[in-house]
């Protein structure tokens, strides 16, 4: 898939118009977030938050390995 995008002047600032097809394809909506990762292939747009999804993943670890303290505060 490609989309030629137009950088547009919006108040003071620029941006880039997304077509509707790529905001269903990102699943986002007017007055949602999207990410620009760079990658080695170029700028990527992801609606999903990757220092996010690295806390997500460290939280995760810490509730595997620390599973029956976090059961008896839980209790």
């Amino acid at each position: 898939m490609t989309n030629k995008l137009k950088v547009v002047t919006i108040g003071n600032s620029v941006g880039v118009v997304l077509s509707k097809e790529i905001l269903e394809k990102l699943r986002v909506q007017k007055g949602d977030s999207v990410f620009a990762i760079e990658t080695s292939k170029g700028i990527e747009l992801t609606p999903y938050n990757p220092e996010l999804a690295e806390q997500m993943k460290l939280a995760e670890q810490v509730m595997r390995e620390d599973r029956d303290a976090l059961r008896k505060l839980a209790e």
